[in-house]
């Protein structure tokens, strides 16, 4: 355990929280945890348990998580700050920087066949993609229809253990898929996403993590968070592993030496593959409460002013 200050938390209140979580812990659901609340100035942190099911090291404040979709807030921060520098505007097309998505088709039904469409009828614009209304995405209520077939077998979606391809793959294959709804008319998960850190790169011409790094992590003191987990670090990163459904059983889903983000991606996904810390997590959210301020520095856009 690990705490700043002298005031803001209660005792009890600490108490209750570190049982609680060390209750997840025994239960065997989880191998370790690490949780950080803060209040104000003062931070106060838990680590419990161990980085494997079997044992192994303990985990630790800097422990480097994959954070998966928790990994969105933080990339969608690279397209406010476009937006905020007049590089973006949320009316825009996107056809500019994302040819690939002009002239869109639409699925009649969206259990239809795939060439059983009409012409979209706008462009998509910035704010489709930023409101994940662009027409594509993933939807679990339509397992099996022909277009989630698409979408999985084109490797669209961040499923281990095959990686997504370069962006400019990706783009290509998103191209051939017509869209499942009309532009702004329904939320979708998980693609808009991905497609942020696509747009980011092409407005920026650089690579969304050298985009983010430079604008986000680096001015926040983010030094852990990133695509891949470099080597003198891999010895932080967990063991990743997933619940039979029937069984329960914990099989591993991802190493950390040799796995997935032991080496830097083709595809530096917005909407699910960053790695990241407690500490680093906090600091981007501080500067969010903080209306985008860190310290006397403006990192991301803040409110608008009344």
């Amino acid at each position: 355990m690990m705490r700043t200050g002298n005031s803001g938390f209660s005792a009890t209140g600490l108490r209750r929280l570190r049982e609680v979580l060390a209750r997840h812990v025994e239960s065997g659901r989880i191998p370790g945890l690490v949780a950080l609340v803060s209040r104000g100035g003062e931070t106060h942190v838990e680590a419990i348990g161990t980085m494997r099911h079997d044992g192994g090291p303990p985990m630790r404040r800097d422990t480097i998580f994959r954070m998966a979709s928790t990994s969105k807030p933080v990339s969608i921060a690279a397209a406010m700050v476009l937006l905020d520098e007049c590089r973006l505007r949320l009316d825009d097309p996107v056809e500019p920087w994302l040819p690939e998505l002009a002239d869109r088709r639409v699925l009649k039904r969206i259990d239809g066949p795939l060439d059983d469409t009409v012409p979209a009828r706008r462009p998509i614009t910035v704010r489709d993609v930023l409101t994940s209304t662009f027409g594509l995405g993933m939807d679990m209520t339509v397992l099996g229809t022909p277009i989630m077939g698409a979408i999985f077998e084109q490797g669209l979606t961040p499923n281990l253990p095959e990686p997504m391809p370069e962006p400019d793959e990706w783009m290509r294959r998103l191209g051939t898929l017509p869209l499942m709804h009309q532009p702004g008319e329904r939320w979708q998960y998980q693609i808009s996403s991905d497609l942020v850190g696509v747009l980011v790169a092409r407005v920026t011409g650089q690579s969304f993590e050298t985009f983010l790094r430079e604008r986000i992590f680096d001015p926040l003191g983010m030094k852990d968070t990133g695509f891949h987990v470099p080597a003198d670090r891999i010895d932080r990163l967990p063991t990743l592993y997933a619940p039979d459904p029937k069984t329960g059983e914990f099989h591993v889903w991802d190493e950390a030496e040799g796995g997935r983000w032991s080496r830097p991606p083709a595809f530096q996904g917005g909407g699910g593959g960053l790695v990241s810390t407690a500490d680093d997590y906090h600091a981007y959210f501080r500067m969010l409460l903080n209306g985008g301020m860190h310290g006397k520095e403006r990192s991301c856009p803040g409110p608008p002013s009344s």
